[in-house]
């Protein structure tokens, strides 16, 4: 046998060439995680979290105090932060001031698992996520694809580029009393993102933005088939419209990636769907929100 022979047919597998030169292993890698950290703001310390992020979540007393002090100190034009440890920011536990993508580290990790696993056993189909904020973690999956000199795939950013909608409590009543559509910081522009994708020279013609409510944009989708669909809707009504207009396109040995499974109406959706569909595979839990399956 000639052991020599394999390394080489292995090492051209493992490090495919792609137009314009070879990208090595060791540099690919390199890359990538110099651009999770990049996205994720880890490569410098944050400044802090502004205390009215994630004030929805609060007990009503501590809600009011700090909705009152923010706007106070905004009177004076002055901004008060709460200082966060670096686990709680790997573990993507907080809304970040400066990072282009806020689901942490270990999502990032999980999304690259992902993204490599279907790249190398030739799972056909595009990609997409549905919720995008600063665009963080679409502009990894095509810097992903770029790395791995992989130019056939889309990336889908869908998105409504102005925040989550209003609960409509009757047709889903798990929404009910849900707050996602008042916080203005998860509204940000196409244009922004757009300008998010140039900074790090990742958008071109295979980046293909849907801009709109998911029950609008999705179900007509320029979609023929999917490897990778990442969901982060946060309520029920968005994780449902995605899963019912996107997961008959994920291709066998496709993942799904749910970002807000910690969330009551995100998880109910998801559970409802796989139990109508009869979705068997395990659900893997990749942080204290993160989940996701092999189809």
């Amino acid at each position: 046998m000639d052991f020599r022979r394999m390394r080489r047919q292995n090492a051209a597998f493992a490090y495919p060439r792609r137009r314009g030169g070879s990208m090595n292993g060791d540099v690919r890698g390199l890359y990538l995680d110099l651009l999770k950290k990049a996205l994720s703001f880890s490569l410098w310390e944050d400044i802090g979290h502004p205390i009215e992020l994630n004030n929805h979540l609060r007990r009503q007393p501590f809600r009011m105090a700090a909705a009152v002090l923010s706007r106070g100190l905004r009177v004076a034009g002055l901004q008060a932060y709460r200082i966060v440890d670096r686990s709680r920011r790997e573990e993507g536990q907080v809304w970040p001031r400066y990072a282009d993508t806020m689901i942490g580290m270990k999502r990032l990790d999980n999304l690259q698992h992902c993204l490599e696993r279907v790249i190398s056993d030739g799972v056909p189909g595009d990609l997409i996520e549905t919720g995008v904020w600063r665009g963080g973690a679409t502009i990894f999956m095509k810097g992903c694809l770029r790395a791995h000199g992989d130019a056939t795939r889309r990336v889908f950013v869908a998105d409504s580029f102005q925040g989550l909608p209003p609960p409509d409590a009757d047709k889903y009543p798990d929404d009910a009393g849900d707050r996602h559509h008042t916080l203005e910081h998860l509204a940000v522009s196409e244009e922004q993102v757009r300008a998010n994708f140039e900074r790090y020279g990742l958008l071109d013609e295979r980046v293909v933005f849907l801009k709109g409510w998911f029950k609008d944009t999705l179900p007509t989708a320029p979609i023929e088939q999917l490897a990778l669909m990442r969901l982060d809707g946060d309520m029920y009504e968005s994780t449902i419209d995605a899963l019912d207009a996107l997961y008959g396109k994920l291709s066998p040995g496709g993942f799904c990636l749910i970002d807000d499974y910690a969330l009551a109406g995100c998880k109910k959706a998801v559970d409802d769907f796989r139990a109508t569909h009869g979705i068997s595979a395990p659900i893997e839990k990749v942080d204290w929100s993160g989940v996701y399956w092999r189809k």
